[in-house]
């Protein structure tokens, strides 16, 4: 049984690790903490130019050492996270279960009839970074603004950092996800009220995920960049979700 401080998650009875479902037709889909095991399917996953070419920031080619270090990094959030909620909980925070700053889960797997599961991808909301503003000084402020706000801070302007898996692109797995991570997690837990995202221009999928879940386009910032893996991108496409516009 779950404790109450995890509400909204599930807790998986045999291993003790906690998640969100997502919802039907998709219930066989789960987003879960990292794990240490996770480092082949990532570096796989990551040198798939079907992932990396639409992605900014990860190192490329994607090694062995990139992803033991990026997984030592995020289980260890992952497990402050829940710490944090714990916490939130004891102190009986503005809310009922406390607000807190991020989420435990992030990794999406798909449940196998056997029972075991497979890496398919990443959701992970953090604070805005602001990378379509082109001035760095005002870009920096922005950013250096958006961490001054407290934990559950209406304030907050949040983002995203997603992926899946190329075999399982254009399954309405990345929708599925974010309309589960927002609705029982980033809302509730984190206050979220706007969350500001950005997209390749060309990347129409991403835009679509994000317009499936009530994001509206903002604008167009055309500057063109070479991402790490060599690809030369146009600008990026912003899009907003607003909870008194959504609601």
């Amino acid at each position: 049984m779950a404790q109450p401080y995890l509400h909204p998650l599930q807790v998986n009875p045999r291993t003790g690790e906690p998640f969100l479902r997502l919802p039907s037709p998709l219930d066989n889909f789960i987003i879960t903490p990292p794990r240490l095991s996770d480092a082949p399917a990532l570096m796989e996953t990551l040198n798939d130019p079907r992932v990396y070419k639409t992605l900014e920031s990860p190192p490329f080619p994607y090694l062995p050492t990139h992803a033991e270090s990026w997984l030592d990094m995020i289980t260890k959030e992952s497990d402050a996270a829940l710490e944090e909620a714990k916490k939130a909980y004891k102190e009986g925070a503005s809310e009922p279960l406390g607000h807190v700053e991020t989420c435990p889960v992030r990794y999406i797997r798909e449940i196998k009839e056997d029972g075991s599961d497979v890496f398919v991808g990443e959701i992970a909301p953090h604070r805005c970074q602001y990378l379509d503003v082109k001035d760095q000084w005002e870009r920096e402020e922005l950013v250096r603004t958006n961490l001054r706000y407290a934990v559950g801070d209406p304030a907050i302007v949040w983002c995203f950092g997603d992926f899946v898996a190329g075999p399982y692109h254009g399954r309405g797995i990345m929708s599925g996800a974010l309309k589960t991570i927002m609705a029982q997690w980033l809302i509730p837990r984190m206050g979220a009220r706007l969350i500001r995202v950005e997209a390749f221009i060309g990347n129409v999928g991403s835009v679509r995920v994000f317009e499936k879940n009530g994001f509206v386009m903002e604008k167009t910032v055309y500057s063109e960049k070479v991402t790490n893996c060599g690809v030369t991108r146009l600008g990026l496409h912003v899009l907003l979700w607003h909870a008194e516009k959504a609601s």
